[in-house]
C-alpha cells in the first residue's frame, strides 16, 4: 500500500458503475475468512461515499465507530493487496469552471450521480433564459405564489429604535409562507423538463418540505420528504401539512437526527432513484448546478427590493443557513459597493463548539454532500454538533459562494442568539403585527442594531425569510408555557 491511501480507494469506487459491480469486485478478491463481514464493509464505503460521518454510520449499523474505521481500512488494504499499486483514475470533482466559486463549489459525488448533475445542469442552462420557461415560472410566481411580496416600511419600530428607516421584505407572505417556494417551482420545472415523475426533498425547518410537497402536487409529482427526528418534533405542524398535500415524511434517526442528516437520507434515496428522481435540493448549496441555480431562482427578491425601494437601500441584513434567502436579497447589490450586506447566523445559547451553528469565524474548509465550502468539524475532521432554536439555521455548512463573498469581504457575517432571535419575535410582532419565522428573527434582531447607529435618512431591508406560524410550539414554550400546556393536555383528551 506504499504510495497510497484510502482517498485513492474511493476514487477507484467513484470510478466504477456502481456498488453491485464493487460488491462483485470484491467478492473476487476477498478471502474466505472475511467473505462474511463483506457485505457490512461494502456498506460502510457506500455510506462514506454518500456524506455520513462515521459515528452516524456507526449508530445506523449497529456497529462501534472503530468497527466502522477498520471496516472501511480493510477493505481497501484488500484492494490494494490484488492490484499492487494500479494506476488510479482521475476524480471528477467540477462539471465546469462556473461550477466554482472562487475556490468553492465543484461538483464533489460518486460517478453514478455526475451524468445526472452534468444532465441538470445542461438542462438547466438550456432553459434559464428561455422565453417559454421564464414566462411559464412568472405566471406560477404572479398567480399561485402572490409575487411580488410586499416591502414594508416598518414605521413603529423605525420610531421607536430612533435610527434608519426599516423596511421589511416580507417572504412570508409566499404560497407556504417562506421564500423556498422561490427555488421549489424553479426546480420542479426544470424536472418536468428532464421527464421526472418524483420528488424528494431534506428539510429542517419544515418550510422546504412543504414548498417541495405543495409545488409536488400542483405539478403532479410523487414527493418524499426526509426530516431529522428532532426538527419532526418541534416541527410538527409542518409534517402534518406535508402528509396533507400527499408526501412521505421519513424521520432520520441517526447522528444529530437534524438537517445534516436529513440531507444525507435524502442523498442515499437519490443513489439508488435517479433515473425518475429529481433531488430538490433546499438552499444555494450541494454540487453544481444547485448552487447558482437556486441563486438565480431566489435573486427575484432583490430585483423587487430595488424596484419597490426605487433605489438601493444603504443595508440589507438576512438571516443565512445553507444561504438560499440571503442571496436572494443580496445578488441583485453585490455590485452595489455602497450597499452593505449583512448575513446573521445562529448564535445559539453560547461560542462553544456544539451550542451554535455559525460558521464564522470557526468553520475549517472541507467538501461534504457534494461540495467544498466552509464546514464545521470536529478534530477528527467529521461534522460537529450544532444548535439553534431556528431549525432552519441548524446546519454545519454554508453555500460556495457565500463562502467567496465572505472571503471577499463584501458580505459581513454576524451571529445572533437564541434569546435575541426571541426577544426579537416579540418586538416584531407588538410594534409592527408581523411575526417572523425564528430564522428571520435572527435578522430581524441585527437589523435593529444596525439601525440604531445609522442615520434617519439611510434604508435598510431586512429580508423576513419566512412567517412565525410554523414555530408555535418553540415560541409558545416561552412566550405562553403553562397556558399552551394546559391546552394542549385539554386537546389530547379528545383523542382519546
Amino acid at each position: 500500500m506504499k504510495g497510497k491511501s484510502f482517498k485513492d480507494f474511493v476514487e477507484f469506487v467513484y470510478s466504477i458503475r456502481g456498488f453491485e459491480d464493487f460488491f462483485d469486485f470484491m467478492d473476487g478478491i476477498t478471502s474466505d475468512k472475511d467473505k462474511e463481514n463483506l457485505p457490512k464493509r461494502v456498506e460502510i464505503v457506500k455510506k462514506l461515499l454518500s456524506g455520513e460521518n462515521h459515528h452516524m454510520i456507526a449508530e445506523d449499523l449497529g456497529v462501534g465507530v472503530a468497527t466502522v474505521t477498520k471496516g472501511s481500512k480493510l477493505v481497501a488494504k484488500d484492494y490494494f493487496k490484488v492490484l499492487k499499486e494500479p494506476e488510479m483514475p482521475k476524480p471528477k470533482p467540477e462539471a465546469s469552471k462556473s461550477g466554482y466559486f472562487g475556490k468553492y463549489g465543484g461538483r464533489y459525488v460518486p460517478e453514478m450521480l455526475q451524468g445526472e448533475l452534468e444532465k441538470l445542469a445542461r438542462t438547466y442552462d438550456s432553459l434559464k433564459n428561455s422565453r417559454a420557461f421564464l414566462a411559464e415560472l412568472e405566471d406560477l410566481q404572479k398567480h399561485y405564489n402572490n409575487r411580488p411580496t410586499p416591502l414594508t416600511y416598518a414605521k413603529n419600530l423605525s420610531e421607536h429604535v430612533g435610527g434608519a428607516r426599516i423596511y421589511l421584505k416580507n417572504e412570508g407572505m409566499n404560497h407556504t409562507g417562506a421564500h423556498k417556494i422561490n427555488h421549489c417551482l424553479g426546480q420542479a420545472l426544470v424536472a418536468k423538463k428532464m421527464g421526472k415523475k418524483r420528488l424528494i426533498a431534506e428539510t429542517g425547518a419544515g418550510q422546504h418540505g412543504v414548498a417541495t410537497a405543495t409545488v409536488a402536487a400542483k405539478l403532479g409529482f410523487a414527493c418524499t420528504i426526509y426530516m431529522g427526528q428532532v426538527d419532526i418534533d418541534r416541527q410538527r405542524p409542518n409534517v402534518v401539512l406535508m402528509e396533507l398535500l400527499g408526501a412521505e415524511v421519513i424521520p432520520i434517526k441517526y447522528g444529530s437526527k437534524t438537517l445534516k442528516d436529513a440531507v444525507s437520507g435524502a442523498i442515499r434515496d437519490w443513489l439508488a432513484t435517479s433515473d425518475d428522481t429529481h433531488y430538490v435540493i433546499g438552499s444555494c448549496l450541494g454540487p453544481d448546478p444547485y448552487p447558482r441555480m437556486n441563486r438565480d431562482f431566489q435573486s427575484v427578491i432583490s430585483r423587487e427590493i430595488r424596484h419597490q425601494l426605487g433605489s438601493s437601500p444603504d443595508a440589507i441584513v438576512a438571516c443565512v443557513g445553507g444561504g438560499s434567502n440571503a442571496l436572494g436579497a443580496f445578488h441583485g447589490f453585490l455590485n452595489d459597493k455602497n450597499v452593505r450586506l449583512v448575513g446573521v447566523e445562529a448564535g445559539g445559547k453560547s461560542n462553544k463548539s456544539g451550542q451554535h451553528a455559525a460558521r464564522f469565524p470557526g468553520a475549517e474548509l472541507g467538501i461534504m454532500e457534494g461540495y467544498k465550502s466552509y464546514f464545521l468539524q470536529d478534530k477528527d475532521g467529521n461534522s460537529a454538533a450544532t444548535h439553534s432554536v431556528a431549525a432552519g439555521l441548524d446546519y454545519i455548512g454554508i453555500g460556495p459562494e457565500l463562502a467567496e463573498l465572505a472571503d471577499t469581504g463584501r458580505v459581513e457575517f454576524v451571529r445572533a442568539s437564541d434569546k435575541q432571535a426571541l426577544a426579537a419575535v416579540e418586538l416584531l410582532a407588538k410594534k409592527e403585527g408581523i411575526i417572523p419565522a425564528l430564522e428571520s428573527a435572527h435578522a430581524v434582531s441585527e437589523g435593529i442594531k444596525l439601525a440604531k447607529d445609522m442615520k434617519q435618512d439611510k434604508k435598510i431591508v431586512i429580508n423576513i425569510s419566512g412567517r412565525g406560524d410554523k414555530d408555535l410550539f418553540t415560541l409558545a414554550k416561552h412566550f405562553a408555557r403553562d397556558d399552551f400546556k394546559k391546552f394542549l393536555n385539554q386537546e389530547l383528551k379528545t383523542y382519546e
